[in-house]
């Protein structure tokens, strides 16, 4: 098994140029039902080597893949930005409609420890609006973009923002007989590709813990599946539990202390959760349905799932200790893998009907039901930190394997995510400290 390394810690400041920012003018109100995306213009940053320009491009990549930005074209500059201590030529931005304007510099210091700074202006008010600086190693320059953009994210929409994180996905090889299926994770923008498991076994259903740095995701190392904690750190695995028939779809709780999941037993499959400090396993249906793909309400304090308990697969709510479910879904078709929004206000699902698989939402009294996009075969969403954006993966029609795509809550912002194969079941990260 390849050795996952951590990235290194960060340190970040405020870079003070005269005073506080002031409020500025420019923004971006992200509820509203459409928002025209804000030009704004990334200037290449100024550095001795082309690791500046490089910076600046992922940091416009990042913006712009959102879909509430729209970076201008470098072509399109008058200013050449040469001292990003100087307050830039307001007017020469405002000619060519940028609404905001990001400069930067990258020194590299003592050590090869690079200082990666910049700069947010509001050309219209000719106002800063943020500035910081941070500390970093040379290999982890993406990263300090990431956090850039971030930053720049937040300030103009006033929400976190979720290019920092990572996605831990299953890599496909091979024919569809003989498919090599490894776990694997990469920065949301499929930069950075690692290999966490060598591909003996096939693995299933990675899923984030949202409090430390490992995934727990199922093997089919004999002929029944076991349930699997791999430390990304360290790349150290331990096995959750053995249990009696077939195990299905772990996912942590929101505190990390334990995990949800579907147990089959006798032909039927019922929920069950698992303290990982003391192991003990906890029944919460009872049913001769198959009740599978729990998910927890990120306050802890609810369960969606799937189940055909109604003669047809459909999502139900239930508290976390179990209880009476409430079915939640009930138009055309057959409803799967729901999994609840960080933001505790959508539930996201993969939903089959009319020989067509869609991804989409609702709130979790099963109103405001939205469909997102439709094809062949799309499943598996997985919501960013913020909750404002999806991914899943698609099998098109005749296609050789599935690939990895995002999505934002509009429905209108949908892109492909570049893998070195065929990629499936995607699970988004926490924001990385």
């Amino acid at each position: 098994m390849l050795r996952f390394i951590a990235f290194v810690t960060m340190a970040a400041a405020a870079v003070a140029f005269g005073g506080q920012p002031a409020r500025a003018l420019v923004e971006i109100d992200i509820n509203q039902g459409n928002v025209e995306p804000l030009p704004i213009a990334i200037t290449d940053f100024i550095s001795s080597d082309g690791i500046g320009a490089d910076i600046s491009g992922v940091i416009a990549a990042d913006l712009k893949r959102s879909g509430l930005f729209a970076p201008v074209d470098k072509g399109a500059f008058i200013e050449k930005v040469s001292n990003p201590d100087v307050a830039p030529r307001f007017e020469d931005w405002r000619v060519i409609n940028a609404q905001a304007v990001v400069i930067g510099r990258v020194v590299e210091e003592a050590g090869g420890r690079l200082r990666a700074e910049f700069r947010l202006w509001d050309t219209f008010a000719g106002e800063q609006m943020a500035g910081e600086q941070f500390f970093t190693n040379r290999d982890n320059w993406r990263r300090v973009a990431h956090i850039i953009a971030d930053s720049i994210y937040e300030r103009l929409t006033g929400e976190k923002g979720y290019f920092d994180t990572r996605v831990v996905f299953v890599d496909e090889t091979g024919p569809k007989e003989k498919r090599v299926k490894r776990l694997a994770i990469m920065d949301q923008d499929g930069a950075n590709v690692r290999y966490l498991t060598r591909g003996d076994d096939i693995v299933l259903t990675p899923r984030f813990s949202p409090t430390r740095q490992e995934v727990t995701y199922m093997d089919f190392a004999g002929p029944e599946p076991h349930v699997y904690l791999l430390q990304l750190e360290t790349g150290q695995r331990e096995l959750v539990g053995d249990f009696p028939g077939m195990t299905f779809s772990p996912r942590f709780s929101p505190d990390g202390q334990r995990v949800v999941m579907s147990l089959e037993q006798g032909g039927n499959a019922n929920i069950y959760t698992m303290d990982l400090r003391t192991r003990q396993t906890t029944r919460l249906t009872s049913s001769d349905a198959i009740d599978t793909s729990p998910s927890y309400s990120p306050d802890g304090s609810r369960i969606v799932f799937e189940s055909d308990r109604g003669g047809r697969q459909q999502l139900y709510v239930m508290g976390a200790n179990g209880g009476e479910p409430q079915r939640i879904s009930f138009g055309n078709g057959s409803y799967s893998t729901p999994v609840w929004s960080p933001r505790g206000d959508l539930i996201a699902f993969t939903k089959q009907s009319g020989g067509q698989f869609s991804i989409g939402v609702m709130k979790p009294d099963g109103s405001g039901e939205r469909i997102l996009t439709t094809g062949f075969h799309n499943e598996g969403p997985t919501w960013a930190p913020n909750g404002r954006v999806l991914m899943f993966f698609r099998q098109a029609a005749g296609a050789g394997g599935p690939r990895l795509f995002s999505i934002d809550l509009t429905g209108r912002n949908e892109q492909q995510i570049p893998t070195p194969d065929f990629a499936s079941d995607p699970a988004w990260s926490p924001r990385l400290e």
